[in-house]
């Protein structure tokens, strides 16, 4: 791209904005306020993220739409990043919580739900044994520190690109010559990732190999589908090899499918069949209510009953932490949304609707932007689709890294939220929920359209 274009997009990007903060003096009064009491203006860091220079205050939700404060209203392919995948204020999750809500949140005592629950959990996904913890960070926590008592090896593995929320061991990247570093300059925070991280490419079969020989690794932590740094599909027989990999180093697999659950309604792992020795869901399997669910297969499940037995509580009191969970994990109300959304919401045919929605709007925009000639490519998962500034599909984070247009990527997220469509922030992914229709998807390829007779000339 040369410099004329170059400057053109930042002076589209300056009017794009200076509009959004016209049109939305309520939302830019609301964050302005929060600067004295947030430390980054609003209750989460994450909210400030957002192309138009401050978040939008939300005045109500229904569904896959939403209205801001100043009473504008979109189409929502963010969905909370995931954590709205089941729309906005779904009846049967409001039902169950607030009728749980009535007879006790957070109990330390079980309810007759969780039997159904785990039963569901291992039909879907396949692993016999599960856990509650708060979020899909505690999750990968829980499973990680598991991994290491029952091997007895202090690295995790993980792939350069991805995201496992706030997890220590992932935090780690590969520069461009291939060094490890922490990703996106995060803060070391005391430790040594030398000692506990490994990072390697996905889709690198030979690097996987190499890092997992020395036999100090306890655990790949992995999406099976990458979806945090541009959505990455394996290729043909990688997840095989990873599986055989792991295994023969005595290294145990985790599946988090926090984001590919919406691949179907077992994730990937339920769809093709895997058969990783953990998973982790969390975000949308509670509908709104923090949850992370953690699986366990048999094996490892009676490894380590090894290192910490299961008693008879009539015979012994038992009372070990193990250094995962916490006192509102597993409460009354997680187990009541995580049924709602099991039984009523996130269901095979809720997923054959979303699923159709995604596919056929993916198609679709690979038809506009050939028609305008843009040399982008267009990826789609399950409810999922991403729009990248590359011909084909990248393979890995370095590949997709090459691409990366931040003041190309700003102007189209404030391009489309000026004219009523939200998606995820960080890059153009979106998602589809029950809810979700062919009017706002038409809605998506309009802009679209709009976006590309403006600017193909300057991109292309």
């Amino acid at each position: 791209m040369g410099a004329p274009a170059r400057q053109a997009l930042r002076a589209a990007l300056a009017r794009e904005q200076a509009r959004f903060a016209e049109t939305h003096p309520r939302s830019r009064a609301a964050f302005a306020a929060g600067q004295a009491h947030y430390l980054y203006g609003a209750p989460s860091h994450w909210m400030r993220r957002w192309a138009g220079g401050f978040p939008l205050a939300v005045k109500a939700a229904r569904g896959a739409r939403l209205q801001c404060a100043d009473g504008l209203d979109y189409v929502d392919f963010c969905l909370g990043d995931s954590g709205g995948m089941c729309g906005h204020g779904h009846p049967a999750i409001t039902r169950a919580v607030a009728e749980q809500l009535e007879h006790g949140a957070t109990l330390m005592l079980p309810t007759e739900a969780a039997a159904w629950v785990g039963e569901e959990l291992t039909r879907r996904f396949g692993l016999p044994y599960w856990g509650f913890t708060t979020s899909a960070s505690d999750a990968n926590r829980a499973v990680i520190r598991i991994a290491r008592m029952i091997t007895g090896r202090p690295k995790v593995l993980v792939f350069d690109g991805c995201y496992h929320g706030s997890v220590e061991e992932a935090h780690v990247a590969l520069d461009a010559q291939g060094r490890v570093v922490l990703r996106n300059g995060i803060h070391a925070n005391g430790v040594d990732h030398a000692r506990v991280s490994k990072v390697v490419p996905y889709n690198d079969a030979q690097a996987l190999g190499e890092a997992l020989a020395p036999g100090d690794v306890a655990c790949v932590l992995a999406e099976p589908f990458m979806t945090n740094f541009g959505m990455f599909a394996p290729q043909p027989g990688f997840l095989d090899e990873l599986r055989r990999a792991t295994r023969e180093t005595g290294t145990l697999l985790v599946m988090d499918e926090t984001h590919t659950f919406s691949s179907g309604p077992g994730g990937v792992t339920g769809r093709d069949g895997l058969q990783p020795d953990f998973f982790v869901v969390g975000k949308s399997v509670g509908g709104g209510v923090p949850v992370g669910l953690y699986g366990a297969s048999r094996e490892v499940a009676e490894r380590l009953w090894q290192q910490v037995p299961k008693v008879n509580p009539a015979e012994v009191r038992q009372s070990a932490h193990l250094g995962f969970g916490g006192t509102l994990a597993g409460s009354a109300l997680q187990v009541a949304a995580v049924r709602a959304v099991l039984s009523d919401v996130l269901t095979a045919p809720a997923f054959a609707h979303m699923s159709r929605l995604a596919h056929e709007l993916a198609a679709a925009s690979r038809a506009l932007l050939a028609e305008f000639g843009l040399p982008w490519c267009v990826v789609d998962l399950g409810a999922r689709m991403e729009t990248m500034f590359v011909p084909e599909p990248p393979r890995n984070a370095a590949e997709f890294r090459a691409s990366r247009d931040d003041v190309l990527e700003a102007l189209l997220h404030v391009y489309f939220m000026n004219r009523g469509v939200l998606i995820t922030p960080f890059h153009c992914m979106l998602l589809m929920c029950p809810a979700t229709s062919e009017a706002d998807t038409a809605c998506w390829l309009q802009v679209l359209r709009d976006f590309c007779a403006e600017f193909a000339g300057s991109v292309a």
